[in-house]
C-alpha cells in the first residue's frame, strides 16, 4: 500500500527553520499504515529537510553552522550569472537535501526522544513549501 499527500508550509525569508512534525504524524495517522516507511520531499532547491531537536538553543546552533559552511556574503557564480542573490540559498540546501525517509513500526514514526522533523526555507524570499509525503507499509 502506498499513501501519497501534500502539505503546503509557509516560511519567511532565510534560514527559516519550521517544525513539521506534527503534519506528518497526522499523514501517518491517516494514512493507517502500521509498519513500513514514511518518505518527504520537498520540491525546489533553496529548500531542504532534516531531523533535529526542535530547541531555540540548538535551532540557533544549526543556523550559525550553515552561515560558517555557506556564508550569504560571499560571492557566488549562481549570483553573477542569474542576480537573484540566493546562490547561498541553492548550496545550503544541496548540502541538506530535499528528503528524509523514517521507518514505520507499530504506527509511530521511529523518531527519537528528542528529534523532529524540520523544513528549512534558505531562500532571500518567503516561500509557500510545497511537502510531498508517501506512506508505505502494511495497514492496520
Amino acid at each position: 500500500m502506498v499513501i501519497t499527500r501534500t502539505a503546503e508550509i509557509s516560511t519567511q525569508i532565510g534560514t527559516d527553520i519550521v517544525d513539521i512534525t506534527e503534519i506528518v504524524r497526522e499523514h501517518l495517522l491517516e494514512s493507517r499504515v502500521r509498519h513500513g516507511a514514511m518518505i518527504l520531499f520537498v520540491p525546489g532547491s533553496t529548500g531542504a529537510l532534516t531531523c533535529i531537536e526542535y530547541e531555540s538553543g540548538v535551532i540557533q546552533d544549526l543556523a550559525d553552522a550553515i552561515e560558517r559552511v555557506a556564508p550569504r556574503d560571499i560571492p557566488y557564480a549562481h549570483d553573477r550569472r542569474w542576480g537573484d542573490g540566493n546562490g547561498h540559498s541553492h548550496v545550503r540546501a544541496a548540502l541538506l537535501g530535499p528528503s528524509l525517509h523514517i521507518p514505520v513500526v507499530e504506527g509511530r514514526l521511529c523518531l527519537g526522544t528528542w528529534q523532529q522533523v524540520v523544513l528549512i526555507n534558505f531562500d532571500n524570499k518567503a516561500r509557500h513549501r510545497r511537502l510531498i509525503v508517501q506512506v508505505m507499509g502494511e495497514r492496520e
